[in-house]
C-alpha cells in the first residue's frame, strides 16, 4: 500500500496548455453560421454611414475603396507590361492612378488598364469573401491586405490623405489579423470584401458618364477610355463591368452562402 502511494504522488502532474487570448474573444466558440455574420456585414455597411457621426466611421473604408480602384488600374498596367507611376487620392475620396505606355499600345491593352480600376473592388471583395469560411484564410487574407496596403502607399501614394488615412488602416488589419478573436477577424474580412465589392455599384453615375472633374481636371472616365480604344459605346462598357462584378460578387456569395452549407 505504502509503495503504491508514493508511486502516485510521484506521477509528474499533467498542464493543459492555455492560448493566448485574442482581441473579442468569447468564452463561447462562435457558430459557422455564414449568412448571419454576412447579414451583419451588409447592415454595417448599409447601416453606419446613415449613424450620427457615421460618416467618419466609415471614411477610412471609403478611402480604402479608392485605393483598391485605383491599384486596380495600377497593377493591371503592371502585369500587361507597362509603367505604374504614382496614385493619388483626395479627401473628397476621388483619385486617379498614373500609368505610362508606349508607343503603339495596343488599344485592348489600354482598354483593360482603364477596366481593372472600377474591377479591382469587386475583385478584392469576392475574393476575402471567399476567404471567409476559414479562420487561416481569414487571417491570411487580412495579413496580407494590411501588407500590402503598406507597401503600396510606401511606394506609389502621393497625397497626405493616402498616407493618413491606409497607414493607420493598415496596421488595424493587421492588428485584428493577428490579435483578433474568430468572430472579429470573420467579421472584419467580410465586411471589408462586402464593402469593397458593394463599392464599384455606388459609381453607376460615373460608370455611365463619359468623363468627370477629378482634382480640378476633366478626365474620360473609365468607360469612356474604354470606348475611345474600343468599338462601341461607354454605356455597354458600363453594362458589361457592371455585369461581369455582378458575377463575381454572386458567385463567391454562392459558394459561402449554398455550397459550403452543405457540406
Amino acid at each position: 500500500m505504502r509503495d503504491k502511494l508514493s508511486g502516485l504522488f510521484r506521477r509528474p502532474k499533467k498542464y493543459s496548455a492555455i492560448e493566448p487570448a485574442k482581441f473579442g474573444a468569447s468564452p463561447y466558440k462562435p457558430a459557422k453560421d455564414h449568412p448571419g455574420w454576412l447579414a451583419l456585414a451588409a447592415l454595417a455597411v448599409i447601416i453606419l454611414p446613415k449613424l450620427p457621426l457615421g460618416n467618419y466611421i466609415t471614411y477610412p473604408f471609403f478611402i480604402l475603396t479608392t485605393w483598391f480602384h485605383e491599384m486596380g488600374h495600377g497593377l493591371t498596367a503592371i502585369l500587361l507590361g507597362l509603367d505604374f507611376y504614382e496614385l493619388v487620392i483626395f479627401a473628397n475620396g476621388n483619385g486617379y492612378a498614373m500609368t505610362g505606355s508606349p508607343p503603339g499600345t495596343w488599344p485592348v491593352t489600354e482598354a483593360l488598364v482603364s477596366a481593372g480600376g472600377p474591377l479591382g473592388p469587386a475583385i478584392a471583395g469576392s475574393l476575402m469573401i471567399l476567404a471567409s469560411t476559414k479562420e487561416n484564410m481569414r487571417r491570411l487574407a487580412l495579413t496580407a491586405l494590411g501588407g500590402v496596403i503598406i507597401i503600396t502607399t510606401a511606394i506609389w501614394v502621393r497625397s497626405v490623405v493616402g498616407w493618413a488615412v491606409l497607414l493607420p488602416t493598415a496596421v488595424l488589419i493587421l492588428f485584428i489579423a493577428q490579435k483578433g478573436s474568430e468572430a472579429v477577424s470573420r467579421f472584419a474580412v467580410q465586411f471589408l470584401g462586402i464593402h469593397a465589392a458593394v463599392s464599384m455599384f455606388g459609381q453607376w453615375g460615373y460608370l455611365f458618364s463619359t468623363g468627370a472633374v477629378i482634382g480640378g481636371v476633366h478626365q474620360n472616365s473609365d468607360t469612356g477610355a474604354i470606348a475611345e480604344e474600343l468599338l462601341l459605346a461607354h454605356w455597354f462598357w458600363a453594362g458589361a463591368i457592371i455585369a461581369a462584378a455582378a458575377l463575381m460578387l454572386g458567385a463567391s456569395l454562392y459558394r459561402v452562402l449554398v455550397k459550403d452549407a452543405r457540406r
